[in-house]
């Protein structure tokens, strides 16, 4: 196998099936699959993904009884996959804010000597459309806050489409990844970087949804606003 997209879904009824389609036209049905982690979604999203994976055999799915965050949900994902060995694991959103025709791209990145490609908003070529003026300050700042916090190189540490060599993931302690949200992202960078793996950050266009509901709230900004000292202490104190 050489690589997994693993798309965590609730609630993207929608957006699911479109976003298989649009998965198809960029992966390589015999060597590459998709992973579909739906956290129990009450709109129906779970049933339209075990339909995709019945037309489709390199779609899978994997359900969970309820929603826990995006963080928990990639987790769930990685232990199911690393004995699976895939080459490379990818991660992104259903909601096309991700740009499937940028798959190729992240996965050329590690193929040319990345350990984690990541999909920048906040390098030269990158950006964002459809934000408001509000939600440009909170992403751009709660990057720059965790950049000098942790005191790394990495414009976007709060970005979500990502990917990974497998190693990377098999090296990380992943059983003691505390965070969930925009945090989450933060860690699993974080430490990526701790143990000395090279993170390209690759220009993409984030869009905000166009159908769906976003699962942005407040809870996901404080937990980033404290988690981020917390990890910087754990460092310092050599246990991260």
């Amino acid at each position: 196998m050489r690589a997994t997209v693993c798309i965590p879904t609730y609630n993207e009824l929608e957006n699911l099936e479109r976003m298989v389609t649009a998965l198809g036209k960029v992966l390589d049905p015999h060597r590459d699959r998709v992973l579909v982690v739906d956290d129990g979604s009450p709109d129906g999203t779970g049933q339209v993904a075990d339909r995709l994976a019945a037309d489709h055999p390199w779609v899978h799915v994997m359900h969970r009884e309820r929603k826990e965050g995006i963080g928990r949900a990639y987790l769930a994902a990685f232990e199911r996959l690393l004995p699976e060995q895939p080459e490379y694991v990818l991660e992104m959103d259903c909601d096309f804010s991700h740009d499937p025709r940028d798959i190729p791209r992240l996965i050329a990145a590690c193929a040319d000597g990345a350990d984690l490609a990541l999909g920048s908003r906040y390098v030269d070529g990158g950006g964002t459309r459809n934000w408001s003026l509000p939600r440009r300050v909170i992403s751009r700042g709660g990057c720059v806050y965790a950049q000098a916090l942790l005191g790394v190189g990495v414009r976007d540490l709060t970005g979500g489409f990502k990917c990974f060599r497998r190693t990377v993931l098999e090296s990380i302690d992943l059983g003691a990844v505390t965070t969930n949200g925009y945090a989450f992202q933060i860690e699993v960078t974080y430490r990526a970087l701790r143990k000395g793996f090279r993170v390209h950050e690759i220009p993409i266009t984030f869009v905000d949804r166009e159908v769906g509901g976003s699962k942005m709230s407040h809870a996901i900004v404080v937990e980033a606003a404290w988690k981020v000292p917390a990890l910087k202490l754990r460092a310092l104190s050599g246990r991260l």
